[in-house]
């Protein structure tokens, strides 16, 4: 164990890793989008997509606790132990984190809602230090925090305008959905020491997801197009969220939360990039505009990452 967590703290295997979660998690966004055309939900029908968020997520869940159940070749079921950990995990990543961020998208500009975003690792940040007091704030985690947190308005603001309103359905929202995924962060960082961080990843997306289905058809919500390639789109979101957020919960079992959320702010200009190349917008994603973006952030990952001799 000691051996497997002397790996999992290197700073050249965290950062892989968490390339890696960035990379899935800029993929989901333009497949997102392909999955709503195939499976006919509209772009503003809300309940809609928080089932279609549901059912990817309970399927990822599912997914997990398989491979988990293949690695311990026995069955992983979640105990009452876990269950007492993955509860509130489940009701801050996955079920209050989606459901106000839906909702919150739905009433704002893409720009507001992906500048808001970017703060969900600065908080995760603050709250591990401030609040949970789980490791000390320093002032190079801040420098990092401010440097990723203004590659993001970068890559966001790319020949678009921002302007200042505010409201509680559309910005608050998004804000809360970021408070959210800080403390599911944290909670992570902390049970994931006390559970397999893989049965808790698994066991929070299945009660999640079906909590998230079961709220999007109270809303009316359905998907309009059941098809083959439709299921498809479904099934590949969910091996991303399974993998993806799988790997993300064991770096945060064996690292401070401030090392592993910083890289969370690769992820916008995954999505950017990924979304360019899939869906032909070359031109908006290789710029100048990006490219300083992209300094930003490495920028920020390096001070926070970077041991003084």
């Amino acid at each position: 164990m000691a051996q497997k967590q002397n790996k999992l703290t290197q700073t050249g295997i965290v950062a892989l890793l968490a390339c890696v979660c960035c990379i899935l998690w800029g993929s989901a966004i333009p497949v997102i989008k392909t999955g709503y055309h195939l499976l006919q939900v509209d772009s503003s029908d809300t309940a809609s997509q928080i089932v279609f968020a549901g059912i990817r997520f309970t399927l990822a869940g599912i997914l997990v606790l398989i491979f988990a159940s293949i690695k311990e070749k026995k069955m992983m079921l979640p105990d009452r132990e876990l269950l007492k950990y993955a509860v509130p995990v489940c009701l801050a990543q996955t079920v209050g984190q989606y459901f106000f961020f839906y909702i919150g998208v739905a009433h704002t500009s893409g720009v507001k809602g992906g500048i808001i975003t970017g703060l969900r690792n600065f908080i995760a940040i603050l709250l591990s230090c401030l609040v949970f007091r789980n490791e000390r704030m320093t002032s190079r985690k801040i420098a990092g925090c401010i440097l990723g947190f203004a590659g993001v308005v970068v890559i966001n603001l790319m020949g678009n305008s921002l302007d200042m309103g505010f409201q509680l359905i559309g910005e608050g929202f998004i804000l809360i959905a970021q408070l959210s995924y800080g403390i599911s962060t944290v909670l992570i960082n902390l049970f994931s020491k006390k559970v397999s961080p893989v049965v808790l990843s698994g066991t929070q997306f299945t009660i999640g997801g079906i909590v998230l289905t079961l709220i999007g058809l109270g809303m009316g919500g359905r998907l309009g197009n059941v098809t083959a390639g439709g299921l498809a789109i479904i099934f590949y979101l969910a091996l991303v969220s399974a993998v993806a957020y799988t790997l993300w919960s064991i770096l945060l079992a064996w690292n401070d939360v401030s090392k592993v959320a910083i890289f969370g702010f690769v992820n916008p200009l995954c999505s950017v990039i990924l979304s360019a190349l899939i869906l032909g917008e070359v031109k908006q994603a290789f710029n100048v505009g990006s490219l300083m973006a992209l300094v930003l952030v490495c920028a920020g990952i390096y001070i926070v990452n970077h041991k003084k001799n």
